[in-house]
């Protein structure tokens, strides 16, 4: 059990999850695959309580790729449906404890219903001081790296910057996570060994931890079973001395 007053949750500030593998949760126990996305959302539901209660400053979830549109039409209704429930169901429950929520991904359509409770459930909790809840949806870090070199591609033919004034951290603050510190530590469910399309920019120093569970068995107690694992760990950040006493 992780004590949330220990030194580590001072050093964890933020926490990437893929969670995969509601379909084959799903397909084991001889139910359609939208049962095991209803059953995720539950899983959501108990994660960001437990990291709230941690003290985790930032957590972000991949929910929903720009890549899974391509999936079958009645899965990504019930996605989006879902998607939907949460935000209503949920967005009083989050701003009442303090979370605040918010969405990375491809810009969607203004008029669109998804769009709309979006934006509604980011201002509904806008000034809230707790945990910070990214959701990345309609996401795929390709698109958002190319998004972000239009945006600096822009500012030079505009002159409102030059080609050499194009850093690191200037790239950096054309992402969608631009406010957000990098990911300490990625947790991906499910038992594969890939990040697929996710935070690639932001991961070049995260400690990753693959959990062999699909993610409607992700416990709680195996979240805190992968911090425990990102505590053991030294980080180096490319040189010999680590940078902190872990």
């Amino acid at each position: 059990m992780i004590n949330q007053n220990d030194n580590m949750m001072q050093e964890l500030r933020h926490v990437a999850i893929i969670m995969d593998g509601n379909g084959r949760w799903a397909t084991k126990l001889g139910l359609p695959r939208t049962a095991g996305h209803k059953r995720g959302v539950e899983t959501v539901k108990e994660v960001v309580k437990k990291a709230g209660e941690l003290g985790l400053p930032f957590l972000t979830l991949f929910s929903f790729s720009s890549e899974n549109w391509s999936r079958p039409k009645q899965e990504v209704d019930e996605l989006m449906r879902l998607m939907k429930f949460f935000l209503i169901r949920e967005q009083d429950n989050l701003a009442k404890a303090n979370v605040r929520i918010r969405m990375i991904g491809a810009p969607l359509e203004d008029n669109s219903e998804i769009y709309q409770m979006i934006k509604k459930a980011e201002q509904k909790t806008e000034n809230n001081t707790g945990l910070q809840l990214t959701v990345a949806f309609n996401y795929g870090s390709r698109n958002e790296i190319t998004r972000a070199a239009r945006k600096l591609a822009e500012k030079v033919k505009s002159d409102q910057i030059s080609v050499e004034d194009i850093t690191e951290q200037s790239f950096e603050n054309c992402l969608d996570t631009s406010d957000l510190p990098d990911p300490d530590l990625l947790i991906r469910t499910s038992g594969e060994f890939r990040i697929s399309n996710f935070l690639l920019w932001q991961l070049a120093y995260t400690e990753f931890v693959f959990m062999d569970c699909n993610w409607p068995d992700f416990t709680t107690e195996k979240f805190e079973e992968a911090i425990s694992q990102y505590n053991a760990r030294e980080r180096r950040y490319g040189g010999l001395e680590a940078r902190s006493s872990l």
